[in-house]
């Protein structure tokens, strides 16, 4: 059952939980691995983290975000761990896991995965909402969107989307999620209010990951093709595109000394980084780093000084200062790392 709208999911589940109090099968509720809350006593100032997906490992690597050792790995208890999404406070990291379909939540003080919740067939990209209240997942398998409390780790309702999503964001203000479609070679528009999709945008094949600008604009890469396109927030169309090398994977802002910010576009068939600057409308390419075999997940530290460069062949993350272009530091991580983000 897919409802259309918030209320009618709330409603469904009041109902839900009532039926399980009473005793009856409870499939929707995640499997409680740890402790869900923190204890008073471990509440504590975490330094800043990056957390690496391990595909072929099924767990995350942990590394120390200023001294780029290594803290640690944590087992996602799933299989193909895929995309990441940290708290602000950076004390939860959930990470999705294609092959089993679920999600798992992590605590980032004890490093160790507390909750595993079925969202759908190969989940595969996940979302925090602006004030981290909801997880949004979408399920390649299912072409749905999975909305998850973070609170409670129940699922509150099931949204239908394009076929295949595999990118999923939401707009500064929150009223609209970005949601990339492998099969429709499209981004839908979702109100985030009333879960219906507004508008369909039409970008290029196979659109992959997506993130947001400083100043708005929705920025995404189209993996089966050679381009990156980017969205106008307002008008909900596409502003501009442009030719970076086939196999675009991910995206990340960052300065190049007082330059900036620029888009830094991870392109496989290179082993490059690609910096891009300008209005949409025309793009140039200001900035070439070269980088290990099989560049895919990006991420940069709050200063736009650094980018940690995730290779899914080298099984290594790059520390690369963006004003020189050279790499500082390198850490092996697990095989086939996808995905980097970094805790504030």
């Amino acid at each position: 059952m897919r409802p259309s709208s918030y209320y009618r999911l709330h409603s469904l589940l009041i109902a839900s939980l009532a039926m399980t109090f009473a005793g009856c099968a409870d499939s929707l509720q995640p499997s409680k691995i740890g402790s869900y809350a923190l204890k008073q006593d471990t509440v504590q100032s975490i330094p800043p983290r990056i957390y690496v997906a391990n595909e072929s490992t099924n767990d995350v690597s942990v590394i120390d975000a200023t001294t780029f050792q290594p803290v640690g790995t944590i087992p996602s208890l799933n299989h193909s761990t895929h995309d990441l999404a940290v708290s602000r406070d950076g004390r939860r990291l959930y990470a999705s896991n294609l092959a089993s379909g679920r999600v798992s939540v992590i605590d980032t003080v004890k490093r160790e995965t507390i909750a595993s919740i079925y969202t759908g067939d190969r989940c595969h990209v996940v979302a925090l909402s602006n004030d981290d209240s909801q997880l949004w997942v979408a399920n390649i398998g299912e072409n749905t969107i999975s909305i998850i409390d973070t609170k409670t780790f129940r699922i509150l309702g099931t949204i239908p989307v394009g076929k295949g999503p595999t990118g999923l964001t939401f707009s500064h203000d929150g009223r609209f999620a970005f949601v990339s479609g492998q099969g429709d070679k499209s981004v839908g528009v979702v109100d985030t209010a009333t879960h219906q999709t507004v508008k369909t945008i039409p970008v290029g094949a196979n659109p992959h990951f997506m993130v947001v600008a400083r100043d708005g604009h929705v920025w995404g890469v189209n993996t089966g093709q050679n381009d990156i396109y980017v969205l106008d927030p307002e008008t909900h169309e596409k502003v501009g595109s442009f030719v970076v090398g086939d196999k675009p994977q991910q995206i990340a802002f960052a300065y190049k000394g007082t330059t900036g910010p620029l888009a830094y576009v991870t392109v496989g068939s290179l082993n490059k980084v690609i910096g891009l600057a300008g209005d949409p409308k025309e793009l140039k390419i200001v900035d070439e780093i070269a980088v290990g075999e099989g560049p895919n997940g990006i991420w940069s530290n709050q200063e736009g000084t650094r980018l940690f460069v995730a290779h899914d062949k080298g099984n290594e993350i790059r520390v690369i200062d963006t004003g020189t272009g050279q790499t500082i530091a390198t850490v092996p991580v697990g095989r086939k790392p996808i995905r980097v983000v970094v805790s504030r």
